[in-house]
């Protein structure tokens, strides 16, 4: 499966520490844990001794010990000791399944599987890394639990024709709901949208009013989106006032999904509750439409769902993911 393939967020960095800590990934239960040095490490939620879970268990001088009968493993998942039998010398099969990690925009991320042929690079985005472009912000809001596919969620966040009417007052006006033609191309690891415009009552919590606001939408995986927006001169209260928002995506199941946001602005007055608030409130307006979405999966076929030139950036994903072999969370 492709989707194993792939990086995908579970955790805010943060949150992982010397507690187990269980999450799901792509319809697997994992135990995500720190070793003695501090390394992260993401592993079945299962003990190869009984399968119990491991996010039960605890952290012990560095290794990660079984609730069940105290097994411990090591940071590579081999079993070092079986408390029933002091003696007895653990072989290469007493080891727990491990799976690639890494860390990165203050999250940690995970893939289940190594690709067959090259590298699956973790997505460079620069913009939202905490030791790079020291002159932009960096805050991540979520995690947002969410009964929707995570390619649903990203649609969503593609799309412009639902700001008059899931953000009205804030992203959008009814009054204002014209979507003028964009550009849409294909990009080496997605598809991306330039050109696209858009009215705005209150497009940042700095909105000093309404505002046409220009934005940048790329895809980057099959999970994962930015935007760019800049409003237009002389509408916020910080003038030059922008910023790029990321949209990490984590499938849980086909049908269930948690995302977070990952921003990035030239705001350092701001304190992080009054961002991550924003972003709540315009996350809390889509998640009750995206939850009522049937089917729950994106369907991929051409004829499935109707579409207007609004779309063309949907459309162009829609593409995308077909054309990558993606197969959870759609329908092909």
């Amino acid at each position: 499966m492709l989707e194993k393939t792939l990086w995908h967020p579970v955790a805010l960095s943060h949150a992982v520490g010397a507690q187990p800590m269980a999450v799901h990934l792509l319809g697997e239960e994992l135990a995500l844990w720190r070793d003695g040095e501090g390394a992260a490490h993401a592993w079945a939620d299962q003990c190869p001794h009984r399968g119990a879970r491991l996010s039960l268990g605890r952290v012990a001088e560095g290794q990660l010990e079984c609730p069940y009968h105290g097994w411990r493993f090591d940071a590579d998942g081999q079993c070092t000791h079986v408390p029933a039998v002091p003696d007895f010398q653990p072989s290469a099969r007493h080891r727990a399944r491990t799976f690639d990690t890494r860390e990165a925009y203050g999250m940690l991320w995970v893939r289940l599987a190594a690709p067959e042929a090259g590298a699956s690079p973790l997505h460079d985005f620069p913009l939202f890394a905490a030791e790079a472009e020291p002159r932009l912000r960096k805050t991540t809001s979520g995690p947002y639990l969410v009964a929707a596919s995570a390619p649903r969620i990203i649609e969503n966040f593609l799309d412009m024709a639902h700001f008059g009417y899931v953000h009205e007052g804030w992203l959008g006006s009814r009054a204002h709901t014209t979507v003028p033609p964009y550009k849409v191309e294909p990009t080496p690891h997605g598809v991306l949208a330039t050109g696209c415009l858009a009215w705005q009552p209150r497009s940042s919590i700095h909105a000093a009013s309404g505002a046409q606001v220009e934005y940048t939408y790329e895809v980057t995986s099959p999970y994962m989106a930015v935007l760019t927006k800049q409003p237009e001169a002389g509408s916020t209260a910080i003038e030059g006032l922008w910023e790029s928002i990321a949209m990490f995506v984590c499938p849980v199941t086909e049908e269930s999904s948690v995302a977070w946001t990952r921003m990035a602005m030239n705001d350092f007055e701001s304190p992080d509750a009054r961002l991550i608030s924003f972003q709540d409130t315009i996350f809390g307006q889509d998640q009750p439409v995206l939850e009522s979405q049937r089917p729950k999966r994106l369907p991929l076929a051409p004829d499935a769902e109707v579409h207007s030139a609004a779309d063309r950036m949907s459309a162009a994903y829609r593409r995308y993911l077909r054309d990558s072999g993606i197969q959870f969370g759609v329908i092909t």
